[in-house]
Formats: C-alpha cells, sequence, structure tokens
C-alpha cells in the first residue's frame, strides 16, 4: 500500500455498483452533505494547495482496483488524499486571476445535467437540451443588453470559443491574418498558431488598450481581437474606432469580454461596452462571474450563417431529414459531442433572476472599490493602474523582489490567494473580486494580511 493511503475499503456487488438508482439513494445523500459541508468550512481551509509536486501522486496507487469499494471509500480519500492538493476557488479569500464562483443552483442542475447526460449534437438528439441552450443565451443576450436575433452558443471555455470566431472569420473573409493588441488574452495567439494564422500584435497605450493609432491597414486581416476588461488590468479597447477600421477593411470583429462581459448585467455599466453592438462575435464566460461552474462560455455572432458555412458537415449517419430546418450545434462549432451545459446556466438564471445577478456583480464592484480606496490612501502602498470592473492592480512602495517576495509570503499563509502582472515594466500585484462567498470582512482581511506581510519583510 502507498505510504499515506488509507486501510482497504470494504468491496462493492456488482449489483450495488451497476444499480444507478439505488446507488445515488445510497450514496447521494452523503456525497450532498460533503458538498454542503465543504461550502461551509472552505473558509478554514488553505486557499492555495499546500503541497508540493508528485507529493499526491506518491499517495495513489499505481494502478486502479481490481475489485470495485465503497463510494464512502472515495469520499474519506477525498478527504485525506485529494484535498490538501485542491486550490479552492470557493474560497472567500481567492483572489486570484479571475473568479469562478458557482452557485446552489448551479451545482445541483450540472448533477441533473451529468444524470442525464444527454448529448446535444443535433436537435433531434436531444431537443430539449438544444432548444434550452438557445433560450437560456437569448435571455442573457436581454439582460446585457445586447441586439435582438443574434445566435447564440454555449462553448468549453473562452480559448475554444476565440478559436472558433477565428476559423469562421477566416472562413468568411479567405484571409489569414490575426490581430490583437499585446495584452489581449494569450488565446488569441494560440489561437493562430493552431490555425496557422499570421499574428500582428498592435501596441497599447498607456492605460493597456489597443492603440487605434498603432492598428495599421487590416486589408489583410480576417480578424482583429477587441478586449474588454483584458486580462492583466481589466483594460478596454476603443471598440467603436476598432469597429470602423474592421468595417471599413471588412475584416471580422472579435470581442473578448470573457472575465468583464458579466457586468453588462448592470446598466450603470455598459459604458465599457460601448460599440459591442458592432462585434461579429462576442465572448462572455458565465463561468466566471456569473454564479454557473465551468464549463459555460457564451458565445455570440451576428454572422451564423458565417458559422454554418465554416462548420457544417453532416455525414449521412447524421441527417435528420424531417427537422434539418432545426439548429444542429455540431455544425456551428468544431465539437460534435456536447453536454446539457445550458441546464445549470438556466438554474441560476430562475433561481438568482435578474436582480439576484445585478446585486451579485454590483457586490464585486463595490468591495473592489473599497480596497482601491485603501491602497490610495495608504502612502506605502500605490495603485498600478485605474480600478476597472472587480479588479485592482496594485503594490508596495519598492522594488518588484520586495512585491514578489510579499506575494509569495501572502499566498504562503493560505489566508489569500493573490496573482501578478507586470504592468509597463513594473511587478504588480493583482487582486479579483466575485466570489460568491466574499464579503466585505474578507477584503479587510486581506488588506490586514498583505500589510503585516510586507511590514514582516526585510529587505
Amino acid at each position: 500500500m502507498a505510504e499515506g493511503m488509507s486501510e482497504p475499503a470494504s468491496e462493492v456487488t456488482a449489483s450495488e455498483v451497476t444499480d444507478p438508482a439505488r446507488f445515488l439513494r445510497d450514496h447521494g445523500p452523503a456525497a450532498l452533505e460533503w458538498a454542503a459541508s465543504y461550502l461551509e468550512r472552505v473558509g478554514s481551509l488553505p486557499v492555495l494547495a499546500q503541497i508540493e509536486p508528485g507529493e499526491l501522486t506518491s499517495k495513489l496507487p499505481a494502478a486502479a482496483p481490481e475489485q470495485g469499494e465503497s463510494f464512502d471509500a472515495v469520499l474519506r480519500d477525498l478527504d485525506e488524499i485529494l484535498m490538501p492538493g485542491i486550490t479552492h476557488w470557493q474560497h472567500p479569500r481567492y483572489f486570484a486571476y479571475f473568479p469562478s464562483a458557482t452557485s446552489g443552483p448551479a451545482i445541483l442542475a450540472d448533477m441533473l445535467a451529468v444524470t442525464i447526460n444527454t448529448v446535444s449534437f443535433l436537435w433531434r438528439s436531444s431537443p430539449a437540451a438544444t432548444e434550452l441552450e438557445a433560450v437560456v443565451l437569448a435571455w442573457v443576450a436581454q439582460l446585457m443588453g445586447l441586439p435582438a436575433g443574434w445566435h447564440g452558443q454555449i462553448e468549453a471555455g473562452g480559448s475554444l470559443a476565440t478559436m472558433t470566431a477565428a476559423i469562421a472569420a477566416r472562413e468568411a473573409t479567405g484571409r489569414n491574418l490575426l490581430v490583437c493588441s499585446a495584452e489581449t488574452h494569450s488565446s488569441a495567439a494560440k489561437a493562430a498558431r493552431m490555425l496557422g494564422m499570421e499574428l500582428r500584435t498592435v501596441p497599447v497605450d498607456g492605460d493597456g488598450a489597443l492603440s487605434v493609432d498603432a492598428l495599421g491597414s487590416l486589408g489583410d486581416a480576417a480578424i482583429v481581437v477587441a478586449t474588454v476588461g483584458t486580462t492583466s488590468r481589466g483594460a478596454v479597447d476603443p471598440v467603436p474606432a476598432i469597429a470602423d477600421a474592421c468595417e471599413a477593411a471588412g475584416a471580422w470583429l472579435h470581442i473578448d469580454a470573457a472575465y468583464a462581459g458579466a457586468a453588462m448585467v448592470c446598466p450603470e455599466m455598459r459604458w465599457a461596452f460601448a460599440g459591442v453592438e458592432r462585434a461579429d462575435s462576442l465572448l462572455v464566460n458565465a463561468h466566471k462571474w456569473m454564479l454557473t461552474p465551468i464549463d459555460c462560455s457564451l458565445l455570440w455572432t451576428s454572422r451564423p450563417d458565417a458559422f454554418l458555412n465554416a462548420f457544417s458537415m453532416v455525414p449521412e449517419y447524421l441527417r435528420t431529414p424531417a427537422f434539418e430546418d432545426q439548429w444542429s450545434p455540431h455544425e456551428y462549432g468544431p465539437a460534435l459531442g456536447r453536454g446539457f451545459r445550458a441546464l445549470k446556466l438556466w438554474a441560476v438564471l430562475r433561481c438568482y433572476g435578474r436582480d439576484g445577478l445585478r446585486q451579485h456583480v454590483r457586490a464585486g464592484l463595490e468591495m473592489a472599490a473599497t480596497f482601491e480606496n485603501w491602497v490610495a490612501a495608504d502612502a506605502g502602498w500605490e495603485l498600478v493602474s485605474p480600478r476597472r470592473f472587480g479588479l485592482v492592480c496594485f503594490r508596495h512602495v519598492g522594488d518588484d523582489n520586495f512585491n514578489e517576495a510579499l506575494l509569495e509570503a501572502v499566498n504562503a499563509s493560505g489566508e489569500a490567494f493573490l496573482s501578478h502582472t507586470v504592468i509597463n515594466g513594473r511587478y504588480a500585484l493583482r487582486l479579483a473580486t466575485g466570489g460568491l462567498l466574499t464579503t466585505p470582512a474578507d477584503i479587510d482581511h486581506t488588506w490586514k494580511l498583505l500589510r503585516g506581510e510586507a511590514a514582516a519583510l526585510s529587505f
């Protein structure tokens, strides 16, 4: 038995494990209790996993068990072996990267979706999943103030959504150049590399937004990726001016609002999304700030025919002559098989309502503003860029080495988890709000932690 492995578990009979209804009744309550207990206690756990590479692997056997074990043993080893290796994205003081908040309705709906386990590549293969996806995307588009009639679909992630848009753009324009800013998410450059497209990177201005003056000719561009809420500092590219340039050159305009797009549910935030209605495609990740677990990336297009032309391939075994006027998801993207992703977002919209989502986003905005004010008011700290949405980029007065050591000390404490970036050549700490369980007290705790760790460092 590997070091750290628990005692051998009792075996289960074939009838116990092969009867799914019986198995759920026998073990479902324990699993739900584990999930509820986890969400209650996650705030007391170290945010960042406190293990070394390979440590967990050494505690697991080299092969699967010959005979089946009890699900109780699975839950036990989840607690004893796996949990120390979990970085807790649902922790109230998880502020790294961007939020990936889930919620009770979404958790239960995701469980129901995988129970049904429908595969919605055709309307006939899953009418409910296909039609619900279209309805939910229309609901969210309306909630965010997007133009009526856009086609929407759910992709596994923002990177795949951007690559999907790039494929459609290349097909529609007959060109092979992808243009983006120096601070566009790396998924754009990765899409270009994977697709064999040329890449041109445009410099940014002092605020991190794409410099239109440096955009140059777009006569050879298939697609321009503009960002509302860049990963590094939440910058907003000048979408109206970029849209003008794309329209004049016949280039496809794709807008990456993977993180910040959720803020569009609040009318007072739509100033940041001026010109979005002119996009050929738009990306918003519901699994970031909309209380829906990964994977749920929302992709809209004002040019669905371009998607159909790029992706439609219908072999005989997928033909359904009686239903060929219905939306077949596999004809609008690279994937064939797809799960019932819309169910969890539908549950969130039903249970939270439009107002509940607005309240959640506004709470994140307010907490980020509070933190920003604290940094600005303390002479020992400085803001590296203006707060945008729920993201604050800041640093302690001092050199980069000090700030890097400070971040390491804060994260090693297990009490909070922040990430970093480099802005205008300077190392900066990032704090991104948006977690469901985060409260103003957690913001206060993290600020005190940062100041305490900074005072304890000797340089």
